[in-house]
């Protein structure tokens, strides 16, 4: 299977201007799949290192939660003027949201923000490592997929497709984006810098004669990539409708992601990451502080993208969940199930999905975890088929067949 990476880095690939490229480059911004193409987005977000998905998505309803988290647990809904900042915000009387994520509220009320509760992989590792490549593969228990999930859950297309058709914002290509679709990995945009017509003809030259069909593969997807990105670096990006990213990393993903989106380039999937979520000691100031980046980030996003989010949907994940009881360090440690968010114009939202299997001693995986009853692949499975309209959902998860959720 021919796999092609393209690592778009400052240092090594920022080496075609936009004003010196190649005629073919420039083509290949008027491909049939490139600028203009409306087509339906799935933008995945991986929140490493296990969120505590019970203290995102609050069971304030449930009293063993409570009980099994007496220095941790967010606090019940409440009125009070003087509590309500570090309540849960009340979602539907029993499920309320973590307070940081107080931007997305609206979204819930509007129906575009959807919750699936006690979802995950069903493979039991805690570790870290081997359940995000279970879950970046759609391949839970298997480490021998060469592929990932995204890339191959892209739409069979007739014509040229755009080398940016899947991009993800960081210095590496996830796993859950290689394969043998052209899938990009930027940095950042602004990252990219002008250089002289010489290197670019000698790259190109270096490139289209190679006798290895793969690199001259590769090395044209590369320089037309390149080509975009530059066209679009040219471009003053202002977020509309005044919205305002978070000064971070994952704040300048999603504004990346929007801007290229909105270029009309041809994204059809784009990845981002948040890291640190790994809570064992001491987690309420760091989860509260990373739910603030995530809420304010995702709200951000919906206002700038405004009525493109009719094409949207923006699912978040973790590769399990925490432990129900706290632990001695007002921590948790590595848990099973957890919670996903989908976002979009088309979500059917206001409402958390699937069967709560509840928080009482003899309701939890191996008598620590909360159990899982939904499968994630039933969720990006909805998203990959509904969504992007890619019905072979089984050649997208080898080996099994999601079931509807109801989220699209």
């Amino acid at each position: 299977m021919r796999t092609r990476r393209l690592f778009l880095k400052e240092s090594a690939l920022a080496m075609v201007g936009v004003g010196t490229a190649p005629l073919w480059l420039q083509r290949a911004l008027y491909a049939s799949d490139g600028p203009g193409a409306r087509k339906k987005i799935l933008v995945a977000i991986f929140q490493r290192g296990a969120a505590d998905g019970l203290n995102v998505v609050v069971p304030h309803g449930e009293e063993a939660y409570y009980s099994m988290r007496p220095t941790i647990a967010i606090p019940r809904p409440t009125d009070d003027p003087a509590k309500k900042a570090d309540a849960a915000i009340d979602l539907d009387g029993f499920f309320g949201l973590h307070p940081s994520l107080s931007p997305l509220k609206p979204l819930w009320d509007a129906k575009h923000l959807a919750i699936v509760d006690a979802v995950g992989s069903p493979d039991p590792t805690r570790s870290h490592f081997d359940a995000q490549d279970y879950m970046e593969s759609g391949t839970p228990g298997f480490k021998g997929t060469n592929d990932g999930w995204m890339n191959r859950a892209l739409p069979k297309i007739e014509g040229k497709a755009s080398p940016v058709r899947a991009v993800s914002l960081g210095p590496v290509l996830p796993r859950a984006m290689r394969g043998t679709q052209p899938a990009v990995s930027l940095q950042s945009i602004d990252a990219f810098q002008v250089r002289n017509a010489e290197a670019s003809k000698m790259f190109e030259e270096m490139y289209t004669k190679a006798k290895d069909p793969m690199m001259q593969a590769t090395g044209k997807d590369t320089f037309e990539a390149v080509a975009m990105l530059q066209a679009i670096q040219r471009q003053t990006y202002t977020p509309a409708g005044g919205a305002e990213y978070p000064r971070d990393a994952f704040g300048a993903s999603l504004r990346q992601i929007a801007q290229l989106i909105k270029s009309n380039v041809g994204v059809e999937m784009a990845f981002a990451d948040i890291g640190g979520w790994d809570h064992h000691v001491n987690e309420v100031a760091p989860l509260s502080n990373k739910l603030t980046d995530l809420g304010r980030s995702l709200a951000a996003f919906w206002q700038d993208m405004g009525d493109r989010m009719e094409d949207v949907v923006v699912v978040t994940m973790s590769e399990f969940g925490r432990t129900a009881k706290e632990n001695g360090n007002r921590g948790t440690d590595h848990g099973h199930a957890n919670c996903m968010f989908a976002m979009g114009g088309a979500v059917k939202g206001g409402k958390v999905y699937g069967k709560w299997p509840g928080l009482e001693k003899d309701q939890l995986y191996e008598g620590r975890d909360l159990a899982l009853t939904t499968d994630f692949r039933d969720v990006l499975g909805e998203l990959v088929s509904r969504h992007m309209g890619n019905g072979n959902v089984k050649t997208v998860f080898p080996g099994y067949e999601p079931k509807l959720v109801g989220l699209v």
